[in-house]
């Protein structure tokens, strides 16, 4: 594949995120094949036709199925709420188009697969947008468990600590509704969470969990922007419909205990996602708020210099580092979107198919139902029944 021309259909936070790095990757991966930025898709002509502007989209459209059925588009992005994640996929599948997904992938187990069984049958390439992969110190978490230099694994914990939907009068923003969103922080934090479990760690067998909506009822919104939302105070009040807050535990196939903590309601954190990995022979520690660190713990050092050191994963030896700044100098959130796009051009260049893709889409979306059917039914659910 010599060139890949991209319609993005949704432009605000992760359309943002997503244009960012199809213009940056090849300033400083210019191996890496070249993004070309063809069109741009949005409802509103005025809005869309300012963000293209702005983002550096050469053409805009309202409607995405005139998106879909152009021959100058290979690779649909969708960043646009969940609920339309499947009918877009499934028509760029049959319309012989590759597909970049953000997560979660659907709104049901059902619905993922059926967008991954398209995407198989139309033989096209397809990625789900689980960026938290990308940062180089979770590639050295990755690297160190599957080395065997933490030994047996037994023990992830990960949390997703956020606050910005803590005030009552808050807007009911569309990620509050369950029928656009599918659920609340359960899906849209943990499912970052379950995908990093997978990645580092394996297949989680079972799962036992527990939720809360705190605020039932939030004023209409009446503007929506990303993250964030404006109302009136004399606007009428609407049901919350998802989740304010998700626990659950879980048992990995490989015999490791988890427990994963999803909340918009944990005051002072902002964006709080991390995770530790407990094994035989040492521990790590990761809090992407500090994501160009990763704290390392072997049992084999010395007695009187036991303790967790900080590894800055910004030398040359950890993944995508030589590709930026001299070493101590750090990176940010946006760069795990350019190192998404990276794999996604590099897959495509060598006809494989990207990681994470639709598979593990699915899987996630598993966990996320049986935990939701955990707390319905109050027992253990194994991921099997789903």
């Amino acid at each position: 594949m010599k060139q890949l021309r991209v319609g993005m259909i949704g432009y605000k936070f992760m359309g943002k995120a997503h244009s960012n790095a199809y213009r940056t990757l090849p300033m400083f991966f210019p191996e890496a094949l070249k993004p070309e930025m063809t069109a741009l898709c949005g409802r509103n002509k005025d809005a869309v036709t300012e963000a293209a502007a702005q983002l550096g989209w050469s053409s805009v459209v309202t409607d995405w199925k005139d998106l879909i059925a152009r021959d100058d588009i290979d690779l649909i992005d969708i960043n646009a709420p969940s609920d339309a994640h499947k009918e877009i996929a499934l028509a760029a599948a049959k319309a012989g188009k590759h597909i970049f997904c953000e997560k979660p992938l659907a709104l049901t187990l059902s619905d993922a697969r059926e967008m991954l069984q398209a995407a198989e049958e139309a033989k096209v390439a397809h990625m789900v947008g689980f960026n938290y992969r990308f940062s180089p110190a979770v590639k050295l978490a990755k690297k160190l468990v599957e080395s065997g230099r933490l030994g047996k694994i037994y023990h992830f914990r990960a949390w997703f600590l956020q606050d910005w939907i803590m005030d009552p009068e808050f807007p009911l923003v569309w990620r509050l509704q369950k029928e656009i969103a599918g659920s609340g922080s359960h899906g849209d934090l943990g499912a970052h969470l379950i995908d990093l479990a997978h990645y580092l760690v394996g297949d989680i067998q079972e799962v036992i969990g527990m939720s809360e909506t705190f605020i039932k009822e939030r004023p209409i919104a009446a503007e929506m922007t990303g993250l964030s939302a404006k109302g009136s105070k004399d606007a009428p009040k609407g049901p919350v419909t998802v989740d304010d807050a998700t626990l659950f535990l879980a048992r990995f196939a490989g015999g490791a205990l988890g427990s994963f903590e999803a909340t918009r309601f944990a005051a002072g954190h902002r964006s709080t996602n991390s995770f530790e990995i407990n094994g035989s022979l040492g521990s790590v520690k990761f809090d992407f708020e500090r994501m160009n660190e990763l704290e390392v713990y072997f049992t084999s050092d010395e007695e009187d210099v036991q303790g967790f050191r900080r590894v800055l994963a910004t030398d040359p030896a950890h993944d995508y580092a030589e590709a930026w700044w001299p070493p101590g100098h750090t990176i940010g959130f946006e760069h795990t979107f350019i190192h998404e796009i990276l794999e996604l051009t590099n897959a495509l260049r060598e006809s494989r198919l990207p990681q994470p893709n639709f598979h593990d889409g699915v899987k996630c979306q598993a966990v996320l139902e049986a935990v939701e059917r955990s707390i319905d039914e109050r027992r253990w659910v194994e991921i099997s029944e789903m």
